[in-house]
C-alpha cells in the first residue's frame, strides 16, 4: 500500500488486504470489540473517555510517549463522512481532545491525509460535559462560520466521533452555552436524542414511501489511486417481512447509489439462503456467486469486510459466519480459512502506509 498521508505517522486506512484470524477481523493491533458504546456504566460526569481513570498512567514520561487510537469522522474529496482511525497521544480528557482534532487547521493537519478534510471551521474552541450517557459539546462563535452544503455532514461527523467512546449514547449541541435546536447556517433540526440512529452520508434514493421505510447502515467502500477504505451509508429500505438480518444483507447486495464512487463487490445474483441467528452469531448461508471473480471457493476480503461491518450496527450481532451452499469449507482471498465466525474490529478504516 502506497503512502498517502503527507507525513509517516500511523494513521491509516484499510485496504482490500484486511487479514481475518481466528474470530476476528483485524484491522490493527487492538483487540476487536463493538464500536458501539455499552450502555448505563458509571462514568465521569464532565469528561467522556475509553479508559479506566484507575488505569491512567501515573509516569509522565511514559503518559507523554503511550499513545490510542481514536476514530476520526472527516469528509472526503467525494463529499463523504468517513471514519479515519488516527494515534492520538493517551490523555483523560479524550473526547475533548477528538472533537479539537475535528477543527480545521488544529493539530490533525499534520496527519490529514490527501483528499481528506476537517469538519470544524478554523478557530473554533471546544469543551464537552458528559452527564447520564448524554455528551453535551459545547463549541464557540467561529463554529458558525461553516458553508451550508457542509451542515448535515458536520453534524454527522462530530455524533459518530462522539459516540465512539464507552457510556456515550447521545449528543446535544450548543454554541456558547445555549443549546441549539437546529444548525446554525442551514437550519437543520438537531434531535434531542441525537446518536448513530440519526444516520450518517444519508441515502434515500431507492425509497418510494418514507414513512414505509426503516434505516440501516451499510458499509461499502471507495478506491482511488492512492488506496482504500470503507464508508457507512444509513440508506433506508422498505419495510418488509424480512427480518434485519436478511433486510441489511439484501441491501449491500442492491448495493450503493449508481451515482456515488461507492463499490461494492456483493453483485446482484448473489442470493442469501438463509440466516440463522444463536447468541449473537449470525451465520449466513449464499449460494456460490458469493464466490464472485475468484474460483476455488474463496470469499473476498471486501465481502466479509462490508458483511461484518454492516451486520454489527447491530446491536444484536456479534460476529458472523459465513457458508456456501451449506458447506463450511470456505476461505478468504488469502487462502485463510472461515471455518471460524468473525468479529467486528475496534477501528473500521486502520493498517499502514
Amino acid at each position: 500500500m502506497r503512502k498517502i498521508t503527507k507525513s509517516a505517522i500511523a494513521a491509516t486506512v484499510v485496504t482490500s488486504t484486511v487479514l481475518l484470524s481466528g474470530c476476528g477481523l483485524l484491522g490493527g493491533k487492538e483487540e476487536a470489540k463493538q464500536m458501539d458504546p455499552p450502555q448505563n456504566e458509571a462514568v465521569d460526569e464532565t469528561v467522556a473517555k475509553g479508559e479506566n481513570p484507575a488505569e491512567e498512567a501515573t509516569d509522565q514520561e511514559e503518559a507523554a510517549t503511550e499513545t490510542v487510537k481514536r476514530d476520526l469522522y472527516l469528509i472526503d474529496e467525494n463529499g463523504l463522512v468517513v471514519p479515519y482511525t488516527v494515534d492520538l497521544p493517551k490523555q483523560e480528557a479524550a473526547a475533548k481532545q477528538a472533537l479539537e482534532y475535528l477543527v480545521a487547521g488544529g493539530p490533525l493537519n499534520e496527519i490529514l491525509p490527501d483528499g481528506f478534510r476537517a469538519v470544524i471551521p478554523q478557530d473554533t474552541e471546544v469543551s464537552v460535559n458528559l452527564k447520564d450517557g448524554t455528551i453535551t459539546a459545547d463549541f464557540s462563535k467561529e463554529f458558525q462560520t461553516y458553508s451550508p452544503e457542509d451542515e448535515e455532514k458536520i453534524l454527522q461527523a462530530i455524533t459518530w466521533t462522539l459516540t465512539q467512546f464507552e457510556n456515550v449514547n447521545n449528543v446535544v449541541i450548543s454554541v456558547n452555552g445555549y443549546t441549539l435546536e437546529e444548525m446554525p447556517v442551514n437550519g437543520t433540526p438537531i434531535p434531542a436524542d441525537l446518536s448513530r440512529a440519526d444516520g450518517i452520508n444519508m441515502d434515500n434514493s431507492d425509497v418510494v414511501d418514507i414513512t414505509n421505510s426503516r434505516p440501516v447502515t451499510l458499509y461499502f467502500f471507495v478506491q482511488n489511486e492512492e488506496g482504500e477504505y470503507y464508508v457507512p451509508v444509513t440508506k433506508r429500505i422498505e419495510n418488509t417481512g424480512d427480518d434485519k438480518v436478511s433486510a441489511v444483507v439484501n441491501a449491500l447486495i442492491d448495493g450503493p447509489n449508481m451515482g456515488s464512487n461507492l463499490i461494492s463487490e456483493l453483485h446482484q445474483d448473489v442470493k442469501l439462503l438463509s440466516a440463522k441467528m444463536d447468541d449473537g452469531k449470525v451465520t449466513l448461508d449464499f449460494n456460490e456467486a458469493i464466490y464472485g471473480a475468484f474460483n476455488e471457493k474463496m470469499i473476498s476480503n471486501h465481502v466479509i469486510n462490508s458483511l461484518v461491518l454492516s451486520l454489527t450496527e447491530q446491536p444484536e450481532v456479534k460476529s458472523v459466519a459465513i457458508t456456501v451452499n451449506g458447506s463450511e469449507d470456505v476461505v478468504t482471498e488469502d487462502g485463510k480459512s472461515l471455518t471460524e465466525p468473525v468479529t467486528r474490529p475496534a477501528n473500521v478504516n486502520t493498517g499502514s502506509f
